[in-house]
């Protein structure tokens, strides 16, 4: 019991973002509604902005909170694309590692020994170059960030292998959404504020080059599935 002390504690702390209602905070309208205050604030406080950012971003994705997509088009916003998207990639590379200890001290060797089918073919695929396996999954939609969080945990790969894949893999992602925050003025201008904002609503033609990154990843990763990805499946054993 001793070993779920860490899983306990991101439980507590999802169970209160719930529980005090955070997901209307992060909000993509609560960020249009307050978006100058922001603004304002990093300005005048940039230093102090960019560490809170890296703290909150790393404390969402520890505990899985489902408000990835909308801070990090909020970086954009605030600090521009090139620096939200540093900092929405270190952010993000912190609390995946704290996810990933935490399952790896919590559940690692338990589930290693009794690994079925699933981790058993996720641990092969890691057998000859954890880093580039881990790369691709982290490039590309292939599995939920969430799911190549804590997958790692349950094969043996060092955390300096962890967080290399994590923080060069995450990269184009985060730097496409950060694009399409900092457009998002423009954006803004266009939509009506009649109803409730979407992501879809912040589409203009300068945001169209957000959307063909995405849709890139997106094939890359279907292709990578069919290639790469494919090549690392269990090997079949010898008779």
């Amino acid at each position: 019991m001793q070993r779920l002390w860490p899983i306990a504690i991101i439980c507590v702390v999802l169970g209160l973002a719930f529980a005090f209602d955070l997901h209307r905070y992060l909000s993509l309208q609560a960020f249009l509604e307050s978006r100058e205050a922001l603004k304002a604030f990093v300005a005048d406080n940039m230093l102090l902005a960019g560490l809170g950012y890296i703290l909150i971003y790393a404390v969402l994705v520890a505990i899985a909170f489902p408000a990835a997509s909308i801070i990090t088009i909020a970086a954009g916003f605030v600090f521009g694309w090139l620096v939200g998207g540093i900092l929405t990639v270190v952010g993000a590379t912190i609390g995946a590692a704290a996810i990933f200890l935490a399952a790896k001290h919590a559940f690692g060797d338990v589930l290693r020994r009794k690994a079925g089918g699933a981790i058993k073919r996720f641990a092969e695929g890691f057998q000859n170059d954890a880093f580039s396996y881990l790369f691709v999954l982290r490039l590309t939609p292939v599995l939920p960030f969430f799911a190549v969080n804590i997958a790692p945990a349950f094969v043996n790969i060092s955390l300096r292998t962890y967080v290399l894949a994590t923080f060069f893999g995450i990269m184009p992602g985060s730097f496409v959404y950060t694009f399409l925050g900092s457009g998002i003025d423009q954006a803004v201008a266009n939509v009506s504020h009649d109803g409730a904002v979407t992501v879809g609503d912040l589409v203009t033609t300068e945001m169209t080059i957000a959307l063909f990154g995405l849709c890139g990843l997106a094939i890359l990763g279907l292709i990578l599935k069919k290639t790469f990805l494919k090549g690392r499946g269990p090997v079949e054993s010898k008779a």
